[in-house]
């Protein structure tokens, strides 16, 4: 069974393994990239998914904690493997 998943940004509803996963791990509170275990929230690999989610603050709303700049700056170092792991 394929597990779907919702991009807070575009609303696009797709197998989750087409998403890149940010989490507030539990119980340090840390945000991560595509690991641990905590509340998720889901991002179509895109400029403009990503770029929606920072500037409307949808990804802080989401996981229900602040996210620091350092966390965008991950994310979109992230974008290019998927754009190329999406052309092989």
């Amino acid at each position: 069974m394929i597990n779907y998943r919702r991009c807070l940004s575009c609303r696009r509803l797709a197998p989750k393994s087409e998403f890149l996963r940010v989490v507030r791990s539990h119980p340090d509170q840390r945000i991560e990239i595509n690991q641990g275990m905590g509340r998720s929230a889901y991002l179509c690999p895109t400029p403009e998914c990503l770029g929606v989610a920072q500037r409307k603050n949808r990804l802080a709303k989401a996981i229900k904690a602040p996210v620091p700049q350092q966390v965008y700056q991950q994310l979109w170092q992230h974008l290019p493997q998927y754009s190329e792991a999406k052309l092989s």
